[in-house]
């Protein structure tokens, strides 16, 4: 049967999740330690963690023309402590950039910066980390970095700091890469009140993708050879560095990056992900389609509700394109439809007064307005149903399990079917099954949100597809667990993100089919390397195992939410919440018990929490709690780019590339760590051994940048530092 318990109290959770975390920092004030009196005496150690000075705001403008981009950051820093500071500026270089024609302004003047050499800046960052006994600088090993004095900032002061630089990206098989390091965690002393980051790109030919896998970005295409890509966000501690990437020109429809640590105990296959994004020349195919719109019109609706779902179909019918069809569902009690069969685009404005003219009243029959719309699809043609409404089922068929077994039996397989529930008075499994089972997704509006804008925005999504009805096939490589795992269309100005796991590196050949109008289309690309052992856990790459996990435990809670729960289920997402740190309603017990770390451990807490879940009684399906949790559980299992650690949450679970660290009892121990089996060999922290491991190690360097008192693994042994 089904469990909703998924939504109890311990849903009350932020994902725990974060993709390459503390990688890179933006512009930093190291504070100058404060005077001794009298002399002689031994000066106070403050770590930098406790620095007086917080980051209010934290603006980046980039200009990118074809591959030279051009970075402009502005910062303001605040004094919050109660006595003058002053100290010395750092910006970490972005990593393997090479930039030029620096320019540092302070409160509005020039100022004269220093450029360090990567030996320079190390030399730079141990003696600091010496001084204060505070690792978090390591992390910015093997990189140069830009240093400047700046001058006294009184208590409650302020200081602007400005920089500029340029920056020639490169292209691997033809997608470009930019990165600006964007994480100011452990430096300022409060949250940013706001922090932005907008790329303004333009390329001499047509823009293809555009993709973040860091950040859950805005791309607005202003024309086919212009883009703006934007993160915005208020009151948050950025705790990621910013990735985009994008492909223009006559660079391949399909981009692959894969990560595989060979070294990495726990599991030794690879993680891969495929960005798709469709060709000018299918961008000009426009395929025609039938569009659905069913429209809850019950009492529920009258009001502000009716006349935003007016205004969002009134959209929807000015946006069809000129071989598209229409049909159009109003139901309550009855079921009313503006004509019997599907209506050609050009009358999109007689029906737009016939929607005028609807009014709210009476129940909900969601079982008949279904059934009657499916007897109107054309099986020949691609149809994408919009589904509207504010309620749970009250007349009629009213139980979920016999509504989807109805429609699962009149609907064709050519449908894509969307859901909308308005407000938390709604039946969330039935939604996410419709959706699920039919090639779509659930999207819940809140009351404070505006109907229309969101039904609009999603619309300008959808309204032009170029190949649907899409199938994957990689020869050469054994691939698994792909996600999605039913590929959805390909739209104009879009792209699709598909992840998935590999057992070995190798070369493959990879076949992405579909359909364009009446024409099946096959787009082949050859000798594509399927990595055998990745460079570094800190690449952009790194992020890929995080992404992949988002996505299989979200599938999986989906599956249990909406069929039933299982032992098997309940261990796999026990074992992916602990390897690389995502809290779940059955995980929560990483930030309250001692952490289980082998197999054993952890298949003995997968019985228990599997025996928990049975006892509790089943959650309902509708409400507050049903919605929220809906939204954010769907939203994981569709991440492309990962969701980030709630502030309240990062003082036990960080991850570090691809790694994944949990503290416990002051220390920071990597989750893929097993006692029982790894030699643990012990380093004492600042200790000469200790800053040789640094200057050997830089990828073992980010993770010790966590504390003082970490363990970390190194290949099928673990390394200690302890003080």
């Amino acid at each position: 049967m089904r469990n909703p318990w998924i939504f109890g109290a311990l849903l009350a959770f932020a994902f725990l999740f974060s993709l390459t975390e503390a990688v890179q920092a933006d512009g930093i004030i190291i504070p100058e330690q404060p005077p001794c009196r009298p002399f002689p005496c031994q000066p106070p150690v403050i770590p930098l963690s406790q620095s007086p000075l917080a980051v209010k705001s934290h603006t980046v403008t980039v200009q990118i023309k074809d591959q030279l981009a051009v970075t402009h950051v502005d910062q303001i820093f605040i004094n919050t402590g109660d006595s003058t500071v002053e100290g010395t500026y750092m910006f970490p270089m972005p990593a393997d950039a090479v930039v030029k024609n620096f320019t540092l302004w302070v409160d509005g003047k020039a100022v004269e910066g220093k450029v360090l050499s990567a030996e320079q800046a190390r030399q730079t960052y141990e003696d600091i980390v010496r001084e204060r006994h505070d690792p978090a600088l390591l992390e910015y090993i093997g990189r140069g970095a830009l240093q400047a004095s700046i001058f006294p900032i009184p208590s409650g002061g302020e200081r602007r700091v400005e920089l500029e630089y340029t920056q020639a990206l490169t292209a691997d098989n033809g997608l470009v890469k930019y990165s600006y390091p964007l994480n100011t965690e452990k430096f300022s002393a409060l949250p940013l009140e706001e922090v932005s980051v907008t790329v303004d790109l333009q390329t001499g030919q047509p823009i293809r993708a555009v993709y973040s896998p860091s950040h859950d970005i805005d791309v607005n295409r202003s024309s086919n050879r212009q883009a703006t890509a934007s993160y915005e966000a208020e009151n948050v501690k950025p705790d990621t560095d910013f990735d985009l990437f994008y492909s223009y020109g006559d660079s391949d429809a399909l981009h692959l990056f894969t990560y595989r640590d060979g070294r990495d105990p726990a599991d030794e296959d690879g993680f891969f992900m495929l960005l798709a994004a469709p060709s000018p020349e299918a961008e000009s195919e426009r395929i025609a389609k039938d569009v659905f719109l069913i429209m809850d019109r019950s009492g529920s609706m009258e009001g502000e509700k009716i006349h935003q779902a007016k205004l969002a179909a009134r959209y929807i019918l000015s946006h069809l394109g000129p071989e598209d069809r229409f049909h159009l569902t109003a139901f309550s009690s009855k079921v009313q439809h503006y004509m019997k069969g599907l209506s050609p685009a050009e009358e999109s404005e007689i029906a737009a007064d016939w929607i005028d003219e609807l009014t709210a009243g009476g129940s909900t029959d969601i079982d008949r307005a279904l059934l009657e719309t499916a007897e109107v699809i054309d099986p020949e043609r691609p149809a994408y149903l919009i589904f509207l409404t504010d309620g749970l089922p009250t007349v009629g068929v009213r139980e979920s399990r016999q509504i989807l077994k109805n429609f699962d039996k009149a609907a064709g397989q050519n449908i894509r079917l969307f859901s909308f529930g308005v407000g938390y008075d709604v039946d969330t499994l039935l939604l996410d099954d419709l959706s699920l089972n039919h090639h779509g997704i659930s999207t819940y509006v809140k009351p404070e949100e505006e109907l229309d804008q969101v039904l609009s925005s999603f619309y300008e999504k959808i309204s032009t597809p170029v190949l649907t009805d899409l199938h994957l096939k990689i020869d050469g490589v054994t691939t698994y667990d792909l996600f999605p795992e039913t590929l959805p269309d390909l739209f104009q100005g879009s792209q699709l993100v598909i992840t998935g796991r590999y057992r070995r590196g190798g070369t493959a050949d990879i076949l992405l089919e579909g359909r364009s109008n009446d024409e099946r289309q096959t787009y082949r690309y050859p000798n594509r390397e399927f990595i055998e052992e990745s460079p570094s856990i800190l690449s952009p790459e790194a992020s890929l195992p995080h992404i992949w996990a988002a996505r299989k435990i979200g599938a999986l809670l989906n599956q249990i939410r909406l069929e039933e729960n299982d032992r098997e289920t309940v261990a796999q997402i026990v074992k992916l919440s602990i390897r690389y740190g995502i809290v779940t309603p059955y995980t929560s017990y990483l930030v309250t018990e001692p952490l289980a770390l082998g197999e054993e451990d952890q298949e003995q807490l997968a019985e228990r929490t599997f025996g928990q879940m049975q006892a509790m009684p089943s959650a309902s399906a509708s409400g507050f709690d049903a919605v929220q949790k809906a939204q954010e559980q769907n939203d994981l299992a569709q991440s492309a780019s990962a969701p980030h650690i709630a502030q309240s949450d990062r003082q036990t679970v960080r991850s570090v590339g691809a790694r994944t660290f949990v503290q416990k009892d002051g220390i920071w121990i990597e989750t893929v760590y097993n006692p029982n089996t790894m030699p643990l060999k012990k380093i004492k922290y600042l200790s000469d051994e200790y800053f040789e491991l640094i200057r050997s190690r830089s990828d073992l360097a980010a993770c010790l940048a966590l504390g003082s008192r970490v363990i970390v693994v190194d290949h099928q042994s673990a390394i200690e530092i302890f003080e």
